[in-house]
Formats: structure tokens, C-alpha cells, sequence
């Protein structure tokens, strides 16, 4: 029996899918795929920048600790939405540790999880990501409603949303230190 070279080409391109969307190793291509890909967020337009009206969101600890969005009010903040089962939040993981890790006590750092705490506390552990993760409580304000993930914002201490992100990014990159570092200096 004779097998054409275009059968043999389908097959290996549907086992290559197969395993791309159904495995582990998929997984882990998708995110070097996508750390690869991921560049510095831009900067919103002074007449894209919402203003939040609304800082009222409840958050959690897996502790059970509770913080309101409102006690961030003045401050420089970066709020990341993600999951641990999101391959393009895994690929940009390492840069908000870095970036976390250079600013904690100068930028109010507020990770929202999507996931159950026991995932989200296992993965964390695993990578050795030290940044502070929250579950929502209440509704979050139409400011940050999105329904992709990753999602990430940098609030100026005006309450000015000067960066809305969807998708991976490069967080640590000297573009995105140059702004941080100019509105924790801004009035």
C-alpha cells in the first residue's frame, strides 16, 4: 500500500495540534511563545486615560485578609488580572516579579487571581513569586471590567488609568521603570 506524502503531512500536523492544545509541553511552548513575543506596554493617550470614579472593590487574601480598593486612593498602583492556567499571565509572571520586587514600597502592587487559592498558593511557590495575591469580594468598579486575561493596570496617584494592558507584556523593561519612576516622583 502506497501512503501519500500529503496524508502523512496531515497526520503529523494534527498529532503536532494535538499536543500543542492538549498537553503539558503545549502549555510551555505557549508560554515561551509568548515571553518571546511580549513587548512594553504603551503609555495611554491623555485623552484615553480614564479617570476612576468608583475605587470601591473589595478584595481578599487567601488568608481572609481584606483590602478595599479605596485605601489605594493617592498611591502609584499596578493591579494585574491573571491565572495560573493562562499561558500568556504564566509568560509575563517573571517580569512583574521583577518589577514587584524592585518597587514594593513604592507602588501598591494588587494581583487578582483567577483561580482557587490552593492552585494560585502551589504556583507561587513553585516559581518563588513573592507578590501579594487577592480574590475579588465585590464587583470590580466598570473602570477595570474586562473579561480577558492577563489584564494589567498602572493608576497615576491622580487616579488616572495611564496603562491598560490585555495580553502579555514585558513589565520589567526600562520603558515601563522610566514611567513608574516618574509618577511615583509626580504630584
Amino acid at each position: 500500500m502506497k501512503i501519500n506524502k500529503n496524508l502523512i503531512g496531515n497526520i503529523l500536523f494534527v498529532a503536532l495540534l494535538v499536543i500543542l492544545l492538549f498537553t503539558p509541553l503545549g502549555f510551555s511552548i505557549k508560554v515561551y511563545v509568548n515571553r518571546l513575543l511580549s513587548f512594553s506596554p504603551s503609555v495611554l493617550d491623555v485623552k484615553e486615560q480614564v479617570v476612576i470614579k468608583d475605587y470601591n472593590w473589595e478584595l481578599r487574601t487567601s488568608k481572609l485578609e481584606h483590602i478595599n480598593l479605596r485605601d489605594t486612593q493617592g498611591k502609584v498602583v499596578l493591579i494585574n488580572v491573571w491565572a495560573t492556567w493562562c499561558p500568556p499571565c504564566v509568560a509575563e509572571m517573571p517580569s512583574l516579579q521583577e518589577l514587584y520586587a524592585t518597587y514594593t514600597k513604592e507602588v501598591v502592587f494588587i494581583f487578582i487571581a483567577q483561580d482557587e487559592p490552593e492552585k494560585v498558593s502551589t504556583y507561587l511557590q513553585k516559581n518563588n513569586f513573592t507578590f501579594p495575591v487577592y480574590y475579588e469580594q465585590s464587583k470590580a468598579p466598570i473602570a477595570f471590567l474586562s473579561n480577558k486575561i492577563p489584564t494589567t493596570y498602572i493608576i497615576n496617584k491622580k487616579g488616572e488609568i495611564v496603562v491598560a494592558k490585555t495580553g502579555a507584556a514585558d513589565w520589567n523593561s526600562e520603558k515601563t521603570r522610566k514611567l513608574i519612576e516618574g509618577l511615583i516622583v509626580e504630584e
